[in-house]
């Protein structure tokens, strides 16, 4: 089969497409003929090696739908044939609270989805929403769960809550808003794009300010009138003045730092006298991921995709992540 692999750290252009035997399913596996599989940005950062415990070669990638076409021992034969979407991770644990230290997502150390086929366990394997195409049910596993477990679990959005979602434009920000607004949340973003926030507002958020603006955060608490929650990846200094934006017992809850830590620290009293809540967060367990799509079948939510390459494309694809420029995700179709 084709499969894109990482033999070295020198960037996106360290991908390259070629030539693998096709694996075979274990007992209590299967075989996915893939259809297409997407790109986190967990793919861009192993490409320079800034990624924990890093092992090369391997094949990237932890999104991906497809078709079941092989099963290994002990496995119910009715899955051949079965149209699924992969839980992108593997060995969660038994704590549904916080993931194990074996648990880790798929596409390094053990096989990804850039690839024509790929074997996982058969609970990884879950019904394909009828209302997604490959490209879109591609799209969602890493960065909806990652969003649905910040905003259900975590911040435990409900209706009528005001919730600030930062960085719109990603993939995770653009599933949290989704999973908001179908929860009856009223959602505000910020982006330093003026191209991303007229996107979020065309999907319906109540305000969107540019995160480059320096009165941003104060503009966002006067017309909120505070948030219940904050959903955020990037850390730094911004982060006290998103604090200041919460309501009494409010949530942030952040699943990435791509700004690295505040530099002036927290502002420790405002904190503990409001009652505030931080919660760090990633990924999502197998049962969250299965309430997730059977959410996204009820609301008929569909991601939103920047665009569609063919897997030859993969180092082009994951070059376009470096400057944050997609709006959505970007997808590979495999075949």
């Amino acid at each position: 089969m084709k499969a894109v692999i990482l033999t070295k750290t020198e960037g996106p252009h360290s991908l390259v497409l070629d030539e693998i035997d096709t694996p075979e399913p274990l007992p209590g596996e299967v075989r996915v003929r893939l259809r297409a599989c997407a790109l986190n940005r967990r793919d861009y950062w192993l490409t320079l090696g800034k990624y924990p415990k890093l092992t090369l070669p391997c094949i990237p990638g932890s999104d991906g739908a497809g078709v079941v076409e092989a099963v290994g021992a002990n496995v119910n034969h009715g899955l051949l044939g079965q149209e699924v979407m992969i839980y992108p991770a593997l060995d969660w644990g038994d704590d549904e609270a916080c993931c194990g230290r074996d648990f880790r997502v798929l596409g390094m150390p053990d096989q990804g989805t850039f690839a024509e086929a790929i074997c996982v366990p058969t609970d990884n394997v879950h019904p394909k929403p009828p209302h997604l195409d490959w490209a879109q049910a591609a799209a969602m596993p890493l960065a909806g769960l990652t969003a649905w477990r910040a905003c259900v679990t975590q911040a435990e959005v409900r209706p009528g809550q005001r919730i600030l979602i930062t960085g719109a434009g990603s993939g995770v920000s653009g599933f949290a808003i989704q999973w908001c607004l179908k929860l009856g949340a009223e959602v505000y973003v910020t982006s330093g794009s003026q191209e991303k926030l007229s996107h979020a507002i065309a999907l319906g958020v109540s305000g969107a300010e540019n995160y480059h603006d320096p009165d941003c955060y104060r503009k966002l608490r006067q017309q909120s009138g505070g948030f219940h929650a904050i959903i955020d990846s990037a850390g730094g200094n911004a982060v006290n003045a998103l604090l200041d934006t919460l309501l009494p017992a409010g949530r942030f809850v952040f699943f990435g730092a791509t700004l690295g830590n505040p530099e002036t620290g927290l502002e420790m009293p405002k904190l503990f006298f409001r009652q505030i809540r931080i919660q760090g967060t990633t990924m999502g367990t197998n049962a969250e991921f299965a309430a997730m799509l059977d959410f996204a079948c009820r609301h008929q939510v569909k991601p939103d995709i920047d665009r569609v390459m063919p897997l030859h494309a993969a180092a082009e694809a994951c070059q376009l992540m470096a400057n944050f420029s997609q709006s959505g995700k970007i997808v590979l179709l495999t075949s």
